[in-house]
């Protein structure tokens, strides 16, 4: 956090060199596509199968990785099998640092993914590994050199509590909270940033399912400084807490056609993550990120959908001056 020219606090690392540390999941995902989403005890027929890498913390990564977070580092664990080749391959390319990243005598990660035409997904995930991510004397190291802490909740608690702990002061966490589970209150201390969909938010909350982003946010900002409600098709609504009273700022979505919605999410957390690190405020690191979930909706899969960050800023500054020339 830091404190700005008119005396407040705001969500920002001054001066920021743009490093990351991603500490979460990695899956390798199959999906189908589906004409729509079985109901209980259904059984329809899919086009076909595809394998995928994935899960929540290395899309993250290769989502800060591709928006110019420096030296962006994934912490995770992944087994002993082909899974975990076709993982590290992929973090690879999309720039990521994966020295950090243990072997342990489990499956890696798998997350089951139906997508229906309109690009709405539906996933269960196996966690495998991802239950015996560690933060050791090493990854604990990196992490107190990161501007930005990102994790997520398909990893143990525990694992979010050492990462926390770990981070240098004037550092921020940012924690995507999801799946939504409860959270004691030594965690909710630890966050700056918690990003969340509706349902993520209501959960968290304690609020009915009919609460609008604002009263959702307002509740979610008694545990923590700043809030990111995401809101799908209707952009997000980025919400801080200022003396002055909750400072709320809407963030349009941009229009685009859906394809597949896998890792819109994923990108969206990464990319804020990456802007925040290199010192952007909330609110823009928030428009930089509806920019790169717009972008990639528009193709399948997860970590191979992440738009690069040329794109990312074009899209953005399109959307923000509609009336420009192009």
């Amino acid at each position: 956090m830091s404190t700005t020219a008119d005396g407040e606090q705001g969500t920002t690392v001054p001066g920021g060199s743009g490093r990351v540390v991603v500490v979460g999941s990695a899956n390798v995902d199959l999906v189908v596509d589906v004409p729509r989403h079985p109901g209980g005890g259904e059984t329809i027929l899919g086009g076909e199968l595809r394998r995928n890498p994935g899960g929540k913390g290395a899309n993250q990564a290769v989502g800060a990785a591709r928006a110019g977070g420096a030296g962006t580092t994934f912490v995770g664990a992944l087994g002993h099998d082909d899974a975990a080749d076709l993982l590290l391959a992929s973090l690879d390319r999309g720039g990521v640092r994966t020295d950090l990243v243990e072997r342990v005598d489990a499956a890696t990660g798998t997350a089951l993914i139906t997508v229906s035409p309109d690009g709405e997904n539906a996933i269960v995930v196996a966690p495998g590994a991802n239950s015996h991510v560690t933060v050791g004397a090493a990854q604990a190291e990196r992490i107190a050199a990161a501007d930005v802490v990102l994790a997520q909740l398909e990893i143990p608690l525990d694992v979010v509590r050492a990462a926390a702990a770990a981070r240098r002061p004037g550092a921020l966490l940012v924690l995507n909270a999801a799946p939504s589970r409860d959270l004691p209150d030594d965690v909710w201390a630890a966050v700056d940033v918690l990003v969340v969909n509706e349902h993520e938010a209501a959960d968290l909350a304690g609020a009915s399912g009919d609460a609008d982003p604002s009263t959702l946010a307002g509740l979610l900002l008694e545990r923590v400084p700043a809030v990111v409600v995401t809101l799908g098709g209707e952009g997000s609504l980025v919400a801080e807490r200022r003396p002055s009273g909750p400072l709320l700022t809407t963030v349009p979505a941009i229009a685009v056609e859906a394809v597949d919605t896998t890792g819109a999410g994923d990108t969206f957390c990464g990319v804020l993550a990456a802007a925040l690190a290199r010192g952007a405020d909330l609110p823009d690191a928030a428009r930089l990120a509806a920019a790169a979930g717009a972008l990639a909706v528009t193709r399948p899969g997860a970590q191979d959908a992440v738009p690069d960050a040329a794109d990312v800023v074009a899209l953005a500054e399109r959307a923000a001056n509609p009336d420009r020339p192009t």
